[in-house]
C-alpha cells in the first residue's frame, strides 16, 4: 500500500468517526480501568458513562492510585493522601480541594445505588494522572505523568498583536501508546483560551449530522452502488463483505466515498487504531470538561461535501486502493504512528509530497481547504481580545509548500516549531 492510500484513509477516518459514531457508543462492553498497565478489579459496582462522563467508584478510585483514603459519615467530607497531596471532596459539590487550592470537576460526586462515584478524568488529572479512553476495550486509561511522554506530534507557535495561536498536526486515530502527550503540547493546551477543530467530532451522532451523511452518502435516484462501479470492483467488495459475515449487498445503498470510508475504519481498527482515542477527541473532551469555547474551521457540510464532490474514478480508485490492501496489516499505518509520536518531520513532507501526485484528490484534500483554515487563523492572530489559541487539524495540513505553516509564513507571520 502506497502512503498516498495511507494518508487519505487517515485524513478520512475524522469523516468515518461521523459516519459510525452511533453504533461505537451503543458497544456492548462494560467499561474498564487501568491505572499504569494495571486493569482495576470492581466488587459489583462498575465504572459507567453518564452524559458523556466515565463516572468511577469512588473508594476503588483512591485505593487503585494508592491514595490514604478517609470519609467522615457525619460531613460527607472525603480525603485521599498521597505523597504530600491531599485532594478533599464534598458529596453533591463539582469541586475538590486540593492542597488547598479549589479545583472544578466535571460533575459532582455521584450516589448510585448507594455507591459514591467520581468523574475519573477530573479527578485522575488533580491526582496527576493523564486519562484517556480507548474505544476498543471501552478502557479509561491514566498514566503516571512521570512516565515519559509519548507524542512529541507537531507543534508551532504564532504571535502577532497580542495574540497567539498554537498549531498541532494531529492524528485522527491512535492507540495508548501516544499518551501521555509532550508537555509542550498539554501546555499549550492549558494557555488556550479556544480550541480550534477542523469539525466538533462531538456532535457525530446529533440526529441533524447522521441526516446529512444519509441525504449525500446515500443514493436518492433509485440506484444502487452496482449500477456506479465497474462489476470487478463490486466482486471484490462482496467478497470482504461475505468473510466479515455481511450480506454481499450490505453496502449498495451508499455511495463509494462512504464504502471507502467504512472499509478504512474496519480496516483501521484491525491494527488497534481508534478516533475515540485520536488526538481531535482527546482535546475535544478536555476542552468541554474545561468548559473551553470550541471553534470549528470547517463544517460538516464542506467536510462530506468535498468527498461527496470526488469525480466517479476518483471516489471508486481510493475504493479499490482499500479493496486491494484490505486484508494486509500494513507495517506503513504504524510507521505514520511512528512519525507523529516522534515529530518527523521529513516524513510528515513525503508523506504530503505523495498526497499531490493527484491533483484532483490533492487539491479538494489539501490545497483548498489548506487555504480556507490559513485564512480563518490569520483572523485569530489579528483579533482584538489578545486571545490564546490552541488549533488541533489533521498533521497533513501542516507540511510543505502549501501546507498552513507556510501559508502563514506567506502572510508574514513567523511560525516556530516547538
Amino acid at each position: 500500500m502506497g502512503m498516498k492510500r495511507i494518508a487519505a484513509s487517515f485524513l478520512s477516518l475524522l469523516l468515518a468517526v461521523t459516519l459510525f459514531a452511533p453504533a461505537a457508543s451503543a458497544a456492548a462492553k462494560p467499561v474498564a480501568l487501568q491505572v499504569d498497565g494495571e486493569r482495576v478489579g470492581f466488587d459489583g459496582h462498575a465504572p459507567v458513562i453518564d452524559r458523556g462522563m466515565t463516572l468511577v467508584p469512588m473508594e476503588e478510585l483512591f485505593e487503585a492510585l494508592n491514595f490514604k483514603f478517609e470519609q467522615d459519615a457525619k460531613s460527607k467530607l472525603v480525603k485521599g493522601t498521597k505523597n504530600g497531596l491531599t485532594i478533599e471532596l464534598e458529596n453533591g459539590r463539582n469541586a475538590a480541594v486540593v492542597n488547598g487550592q479549589s479545583v472544578q470537576l466535571s460533575s459532582a460526586p455521584k450516589q448510585i445505588e448507594g455507591v459514591t462515584y467520581l468523574p475519573v478524568r477530573s479527578f485522575g488529572d488533580a491526582a496527576g494522572y493523564e486519562v484517556f479512553w480507548d474505544e476498543a476495550s471501552r478502557t479509561v486509561i491514566l498514566k503516571s505523568k512521570e512516565v515519559a511522554a509519548s507524542g512529541r506530534g507537531f507543534l508551532w507557535e504564532v504571535e502577532n498583536a497580542g495574540n497567539k495561536v498554537y498549531l498541532l498536526g494531529s492524528m485522527h486515530l491512535a492507540d495508548a501508546s501516544f499518551y501521555p502527550l509532550h508537555p509542550s503540547i498539554e501546555q499549550a493546551f492549558e494557555e488556550a483560551d479556544y480550541l480550534g477543530v477542523e469539525v466538533d467530532i462531538a456532535k457525530a451522532a446529533d440526529p441533524e449530522t447522521q441526516e446529512l451523511v444519509m441525504k449525500l452518502g446515500a443514493y436518492q435516484d433509485g440506484t444502487t452502488l452496482k449500477d456506479h462501479i465497474s462489476e470487478t470492483t463490486y466482486a471484490k467488495l462482496g467478497n470482504i463483505l461475505a468473510e466479515n459475515g455481511l450480506p454481499k449487498d450490505a453496502l449498495d445503498a451508499f455511495k463509494p466515498w462512504v464504502v471507502e470510508t467504512t472499509l478504512s475504519t474496519l480496516q483501521a481498527s484491525k491494527t488497534g487504531y481508534e478516533g475515540q482515542t485520536g488526538i481531535d477527541l482527546y482535546f475535544l473532551t478536555k476542552a468541554m470538561e474545561r468548559k473551553l469555547p470550541i471553534i470549528e474551521l470547517e463544517s460538516y457540510e464542506s467536510q462530506l461535501g468535498m468527498f461527496n464532490g470526488f469525480s466517479p474514478k476518483l471516489q471508486e480508485d481510493n475504493l479499490l486502493a482499500v479493496l486491494n490492501n484490505f486484508d494486509q496489516v500494513d507495517d506503513s499505518v504504524t510507521a505514520m504512528a511512528d512519525m507523529w509520536k516522534t515529530g518527523n518531520d521529513a516524513a510528515l513532507l513525503e508523506l504530503v509530497q505523495e498526497m499531490g501526485k493527484n491533483e484532483e484528490f490533492n487539491k479538494a484534500m489539501l490545497v483548498d481547504r489548506n487555504i480556507a483554515m490559513t485564512d480563518k487563523i490569520e483572523g485569530y492572530l489579528k483579533g482584538q481580545k489578545s486571545s490564546v489559541y490552541l488549533i488541533v487539524v489533521g498533521a497533513a495540513h501542516m507540511a510543505g509548500d502549501i501546507g498552513i505553516v507556510n501559508l502563514l509564513e506567506e502572510k508574514g507571520f513567523t511560525v516556530t516549531r516547538k
